[in-house]
């Protein structure tokens, strides 16, 4: 399967996962809104992963990995940073209450540079630009830490503002939920799509295997203190759009949990000793990665979501 295949279908999964979204938080949320935030937020999170996934191979590797994955990341970066400024747009017309049409740029300046969400937003658009230019210096598996740093600040901005800014645990529980899904997420996808044999993957599946535990606690822990935050009751998870996306999120991440941990026990011992083909491991991996779309897409919907209340 080409890199352009897996993109699109990719993509596809996060839009109809993001309209799944849309119709559980109806009314309180907006399909085009959902859509771009999912795709802008999937786009952050493959530009993340391909940043950092040099540094699961060995010193030996580490540079000829680096160099399969420049191409994609500044095609990643490039659609990430596209994707923030129509985000940008879009919530800037929304916020005005005017067609897209009709936006003129000195309110989407105002909205950008006045208000919390659109500050955020500009911290992602200059994130991924940084991200886009520094892809393209070099090669060299040093420049993947600066880039990592770029995307994980844009990835992370747009949590803190809304109602996780009124109390600091909960905003620094969401920070951190946030960033283990994206590291979890978006190395797994940049795998996919550098990974295309047996050694390699022998080589840097134990370790990413290693980093989704540490991600998974961290998820696990960040998800239920930012969820207390924004429920009053158990009940709300039926009443209310948040809470109705919010069960749909648990229900895909308990999958994903449960998929992570068979391949961790079948997937990964048979990967490394060179009993798994090429072939296989990418299979394995595009699945769990399916799977990820949808709750990155979910996240999504709950960002955009109005309050629980």
């Amino acid at each position: 399967m080409t890199r352009v295949r897996l993109a699109v279908g990719g993509a596809l999964v996060v839009v109809a996962a993001s309209m799944v979204a849309w119709s559980l938080a109806y009314p309180q949320a907006s399909l085009s809104a959902t859509s771009v935030r999912a795709l802008t937020d999937c786009a952050a999170v493959v530009t993340l992963g391909l940043a950092a996934v040099p540094w699961l191979d060995d010193a030996r590797h580490r540079a000829e990995l680096a160099a399969s994955r420049a191409a994609p990341l500044a095609v990643a970066a490039a659609v990430w940073l596209i994707a923030e400024l129509t985000r940008l747009v879009v919530a800037t017309a929304a916020t005005a209450a005017v067609p897209l049409t009709r936006l003129g740029s000195g309110t989407a300046v105002d909205y950008a540079v006045a208000t919390a969400p659109g500050r955020a937003g500009l911290v992602g658009v200059v994130a991924a630009a940084g991200c886009a230019a520094a892809s393209l210096a070099s090669r060299r598996p040093p420049v993947g830490v600066v880039v990592a740093g770029l995307a994980a600040a844009g990835t992370v901005a747009r949590t803190l503002t809304g109602h996780f800014a009124e109390s600091a645990a909960a905003g620094l529980a969401v920070a951190a939920h946030t960033l283990a899904a994206a590291a979890w997420c978006g190395v797994l996808a940049a795998l996919v799509l550098t990974v295309e044999h047996r050694g390699r993957w022998a080589r840097v599946l134990p370790r990413f295997s290693q980093l989704s535990l540490g991600c998974v606690a961290v998820l696990l822990a960040g998800g239920v203190v930012g969820a207390g935050s924004r429920l009053a009751d158990a009940g709300q998870l039926v009443s209310t759009g948040y809470g109705r996306v919010l069960a749909a999120k648990v229900v895909i991440t308990a999958v994903l949990v449960t998929l992570g941990w068979r391949n961790r026990t079948m997937w990964l011992p048979a990967a490394r000793t060179h009993r798994a083909t090429a072939v296989l491991s990418r299979t394995r991996a595009i699945v769990e990665l399916a799977v990820m779309a949808v709750a990155l897409a979910l996240a999504a919907g709950l960002a955009v979501t109005g309050s629980a209340s």
